[in-house]
């Protein structure tokens, strides 16, 4: 009886333990990366992938400078070596009849990245804080914005740059040279 007692425990626990997990792709020889996702950690901690820490809708640009976004904003803000030459370009161009849309993704590394460099140029053109509209979106790249579909976002962040009610052009995820070269660009193009 105690035998086939054993059995049974050894057998029960053979097949509940017996989960094999695969590794979702080897980083070297020796190393495996884990088979769950990775959470999108700052060094402070911070997991943005975690929703409660994205924002979506409108909001104001002091909602990124409040933590938990601060740390990455004033740092990417701070770091930022914008063009003298390039700037000098921009500060050329007439901002009456500009305004920008940014929709990002505070969960997106590339908002963060490229958000606060943005913000800086910006600050350097001295161009109207108010002129400016901010857009969160969830990893699906959704928002609760009316009409938010028509921007036809495909990725993150986009700046999109309008004068005179038409759209002039967008930065999409990355600049093609340089955030401020692009803006320039883009507003003196056709003139």
């Amino acid at each position: 009886m105690k035998k086939t007692t054993f059995l049974l425990i050894l057998c029960m626990l053979s097949f509940c333990g017996c989960k094999s997990v695969k590794p979702v792709a080897e980083t070297g020889p020796d190393r495996l990366l884990a088979p769950w996702p990775v959470p999108d950690l700052e060094p402070t901690g911070t997991d943005y992938s975690d929703q409660t820490t994205w924002v979506l809708g409108y909001f104001n640009l002091d909602r990124l400078k409040r933590e938990p976004h601060s740390v990455w904003f004033t740092k990417g803000y701070d770091e930022y070596q914008f063009k003298t030459d390039v700037l000098n370009k921009l500060l050329e161009i007439n901002k009456d009849d500009i305004v920008i849309k940014i929709v990002m993704g505070t969960w997106c590394p590339d908002s963060r990245r490229e958000v606060p460099r943005f913000m800086k140029v910006l600050d350097m053109w001295q161009f109207p804080l108010a002129k400016v509209t901010f857009i969160g979106v969830d990893n699906a790249k959704m928002s609760p914005v009316g009409e938010y579909n028509k921007l036809d976002i495909q990725r993150v962040p986009t700046f999109i740059i309008y004068k005179n009610n038409i759209e002039k052009g967008r930065i999409i995820e990355n600049p093609a040279t340089s955030l401020e070269q692009d803006m320039v660009n883009i507003l003196t193009r056709n003139e």
